[in-house]
């Protein structure tokens, strides 16, 4: 395996987790109203998204 593909698994797996927390955050917004569950949801979803960004450019980089 090339460290570049185990790069690739890692920050796959960041997105997920990220989505995860995500999608948990806004569930805890739901049910406690909590301002600071609905900001912390929101950074988490910008940093999923960055790192999806950076996971598609990867290959610019790396060919």
């Amino acid at each position: 395996m090339k460290l570049i593909t185990a790069h690739k698994i890692l920050i796959s797996t960041a997105v997920v987790f990220f989505l995860f927390f995500t999608l948990w955050e806004f569930r805890n917004y739901s049910n406690s109203g909590e301002a600071w569950a609905a900001l912390r949801a929101v950074l988490y979803a910008l940093t999923s998204i960055g790192f999806a960004v950076y996971l598609k450019n990867l290959k610019r980089w790396y060919k």
